[in-house]
């Protein structure tokens, strides 16, 4: 703490949600929070703890969306706005508070240019639109978007991209830049390296750590305890809208007094595949060659994968690692038949099933089905029962009744993999199936999908920017940069001796997350 006065300050703040039937809960109860400028507190705990409820509250979003919040206090910048209406709220967003969402799709407007989305901070507070400009590349440019050379000869294509044009991890990092445009004392930040490689995440963090260090205060939030470790002062645990421990962060992740804490800091993925890597010498069943798939953009088109080579054998895991925009999804939909290639060949033995488990499985549920309905409409003959998929992976079968909506991000992301067994598949092709996951819940969806594979016999595609996740699932492994693979091997081989200076970068960043 500094000794100035907080730039937010909560005492007691109750918040209660009201379900799609009318009944009221209390989401958030009897917390206590204050924030200094110059400061990082973390905010961290599993699914459903209350934590984006917060960072929604913080900025009078909750009120806007029906919620019921109370407190003995709440102040931002020191203004008291526990009775503010919500011009009164327009006028603190961005000016005193600003907030970097986790779902990057979601949150961008696909048909807003990102020039115009990141400028929209400082349009709205009368910047001139001459001198919007400079200000918005600098904050992508600090965000750690690419812009071209050190003239940013590409910079005025950049912003007159779309969402859609770019990659998950480029739309993250517009999104904090969207943040930081403005100058906002307090920034929160709810999971701003989700969707984000080791080296972007890493210079993400040393981003949100120079910020603090020039007095900006931060509020991040997230289930990455080693993106905590880096960044935060203090750390706040949550668990069931309350908070259980409070206090030095360091102090916190090497000696926590919680169950809670105990348990998310154990269900960090750590070390090789357990049980070791699966038998060598499988047929093959899905292979890719020369792989090439162009798209189109401003000025001629972009190679998102250019001559990939990747083989799936009988029942081992494949590994794709690789920073954001790399390719690594596009050529999950090159294999699984989502899109054509330009050049190359994909091949499957004959009769072999593929299943896509997506990145975001809420998009690709139709939200007016049941998950019941959902389940029953991708099953294939002889396939189980909703009720014995919903058991497989670890669901309560009353939850065939619920709609998508009213699922915690693990249990959305279960059905999806229940949903992929529905169509009874040999391979399934995972694009980064738990990067929106807390630890402990993250650690259960990889146990299930290593429990399918043994078990079960699948072979399975396993995309991830999380090198910890790919080497904890993964036989062999391809590292992919500039829609290329520069290197691939056995797991443990290309970890303890990557031979590409990327690769080596990858491991590199990725110890100072560790």
């Amino acid at each position: 703490m500094t000794g100035t006065a907080p730039l937010l300050r909560l005492r007691d703040l109750r918040v209660s949600l009201r379900s799609p039937r009318g009944a009221w809960h209390e989401a958030l109860s009897g917390v206590d929070l204050e924030v200094a400028p110059g400061e990082c507190l973390a905010i961290v705990g599993e699914s459903g703890a209350g934590k984006s409820v917060l960072a929604r509250t913080v900025l009078g979003l909750s009120l806007r969306e029906g919620a019921r919040v109370s407190a003995d206090a709440f102040q931002v910048g020191g203004d008291d706005v526990r009775r503010l209406p919500e011009r009164s709220w327009r006028a603190i967003r961005g000016r005193q508070v600003s907030l970097v969402l986790q779902d990057a799709l979601q949150s961008l407007d696909p048909l807003r240019t990102i020039g115009a989305e990141v400028g929209e901070a400082l349009a709205i507070r009368g910047v001139r639109r001459a001198d919007r400009r400079a200000r918005v590349l600098d904050a992508l440019d600090a965000a750690g978007l690419p812009l071209g050379g050190s003239a940013r000869t590409e910079a005025p294509a950049r912003l007159r991209q779309r969402p859609g044009q770019l990659s998950g991890g480029m739309r993250q990092r517009a999104l904090i830049a969207s943040a930081i445009v403005g100058g906002a004392p307090l920034i929160v930040a709810d999971e701003p390296t989700t969707a984000l490689d080791a080296t972007t995440a890493v210079r993400v963090l040393d981003l949100l750590a120079r910020l603090r260090d020039e007095g900006t205060g931060l509020i991040l939030i997230s289930h990455d305890l080693a993106a905590v470790a880096r960044v935060a002062d203090r750390i706040a645990v949550l668990e069931h809208g309350r908070v259980v421990e409070q206090g030095d962060a360091a102090r916190i992740l090497s000696s926590p007094d919680h169950p809670t804490t105990r348990t998310l800091l154990r269900a960090a993925p750590r070390g090789p595949k357990p049980g070791g890597p699966a038998a060598a010498g499988g047929a093959e069943l899905l292979s890719g060659t020369a792989l090439v798939r162009r798209y189109p953009a401003p000025g001629g088109t972009i190679e998102a994968v250019g001559g990939v080579d990747v083989t799936v054998h009988d029942g081992e895991v494949l590994g794709v690692a690789g920073e954001s925009g790399s390719g690594k999804s596009t050529l999950a939909r090159l294999l699984v038949g989502l899109e054509r290639p330009d050049d190359g060949e994909v091949r499957t033995r004959a009769g072999a099933r593929l299943r896509l488990i997506p990145q975001d499985p809420l998009g690709s549920f139709d939200p007016r089905h049941t998950v019941g309905r959902i389940l029953r409409d991708a099953r294939r003959d002889g396939a189980p029962s909703p009720a014995a998929l919903l058991a497989r992976v670890g669901l309560d079968a009353d939850l065939s009744r619920s709609r998508p909506a009213a699922l915690s991000g693990g249990q959305r992301q279960r059905v999806a993999i229940g949903r992929a067994l529905a169509a009874r598949p040999e391979v399934l092709v995972c694009d980064e199936p738990v990067s929106a996951l807390d630890v402990t819940t993250q650690a259960g969806v990889l146990d299930l999908l290593l429990d399918l594979q043994r078990n079960d016999g699948l072979a399975m595609v396993f995309i991830s920017h999380d090198l910890a996740v790919v080497r904890r699932v993964s036989d062999r492994v391809a590292v992919m940069r500039h829609g290329r693979v520069v290197e691939q091997g056995d797991t443990e081989r290309v970890f303890a001796a990557p031979q590409h200076a990327f690769t080596r970068e990858l491991i590199d960043a990725a110890s100072l997350l560790d």
